[in-house]
């Protein structure tokens, strides 16, 4: 085996887990999971050979048409003000886009909307910044919650949530739920949860096989799934990701039964004390809604996880640096009308099965 090549691969993982805007999705870890689409990995170094800034770019054909999108989940990963890193990196992404034919680039960084200096630098670069996204209609969440765990205890994370919320974790296990950890096996019964919370919740499940891809290409070290369980019944269960400086709530899942038991709870509770004696900075709850009405069917989840006293944070959206205005325009319309039919035919699916 080329060694070269393992050498860039391990300074690569060194670099985004060190680097405070790295994340899971920027893994090779994660390319291995959307191994339906190619990967490319740019980076920029220093001038002392260091990596200074990078982005793992997911490459997919575009049906029935002579073009590829490019995206970087997450990405870039550097210092979000370094204005030359980011055109260095914008430019070795050109560069790809002729390769493969691609007719956007897209992105949607760690960065918070509050960072105007950073959606400064991008335009001035000539990428187009959206606005008014709706929370899912990204690839990526555009709110979230994240709860600041560094240098805190436990016990000082626990004090901080709201009264409701710690009562809820001592009822769940008073109640007799116990949660532990899942092999790989277990993933049966979570499939199965996630199924029914799916058709009660309405959105989209992924098959069985995904998940176990999830848990493989990760692997131990950096993905976990907890299962929750009441008379040995598995009630609820949950999968979380720890890389770098955080731990992600990554997927979800309940019965239609047992949830007076307040699983659901327990469960954050056991994957924020992951993401402590991991050494992380941030435990973040993943998306939430930005209509923050009470009418609005999404209050619940938001209700659920601001009980847990984290930040409400909106990212910046998605970046697209744009290579072909036309096709751009032909595939970004097919976009929105595919995924609402999507929607539809998955919900659909699942009810009847």
């Amino acid at each position: 085996m080329n060694q070269q090549p393992q050498n860039m691969t391990d300074r690569y993982e060194k670099f985004i887990q060190s680097n405070e805007k790295g994340h899971f999705l920027q893994s090779p870890e994660w390319a291995e999971v959307k191994s339906f689409w190619k990967n490319e990995i740019i980076i920029v170094e220093d001038e002392n050979g260091d990596i200074k800034g990078s982005m793992s770019m997911l490459i997919r054909k575009i049906p029935f048409l002579p073009c590829t999108m490019m995206y970087s989940p997450r990405g870039p990963v550097c210092d979000p003000h370094d204005a030359e890193t980011i055109k260095d990196l914008l430019d070795k992404a050109k560069l790809l886009a002729k390769k493969h034919k691609s007719y956007v680039l897209k992105m949607d960084p760690d960065i918070e909307i509050e960072d105007l200096r950073f959606a400064q630098i991008v335009k001035d670069l000539g990428c187009q910044v959206s606005g008014g996204i709706k929370p899912y209609e990204g690839i990526q969440p555009r709110f979230v919650f994240r709860l600041d765990l560094k240098d805190k205890s436990a016990d000082e994370i626990m004090q901080s949530f709201h009264h409701k919320t710690r009562y809820n974790i001592r009822l769940s296990k008073k109640r007799g739920v116990e949660c532990k950890l899942g092999s790989r096996e277990d993933l049966l019964e979570f499939h199965r949860l996630i199924v029914a919370t799916g058709i009660r919740d309405k959105f989209i499940v992924r098959n069985r096989q995904y998940y176990e891809k999830v848990f493989d290409s990760l692997g131990p070290e950096h993905v976990r799934l907890y299962m929750a369980y009441f008379d040995g019944k598995p009630i609820a269960a949950s999968i979380a990701v720890v890389y770098g400086n955080k731990c992600w709530y990554l997927y979800g899942a309940s019965s239609n039964e047992y949830r007076n038991l307040m699983p659901n709870y327990l469960l954050q509770w056991e994957m924020i004390n992951w993401g402590i004696e991991a050494g992380c900075d941030i435990y973040d709850f993943r998306g939430i809604t930005g209509d923050l009405r009470e009418e609005n069917p999404l209050y619940g989840l938001y209700k659920f996880k601001k009980g847990f006293n984290g930040k409400y944070t909106e990212f910046i959206g998605m970046i697209d640096y744009i290579y072909n205005p036309l096709m751009y325009f032909v595939v970004e319309n097919g976009i929105t009308v595919f995924r609402e039919l999507r929607n539809k035919i998955s919900v659909l699916k699942h009810a009847i099965t």
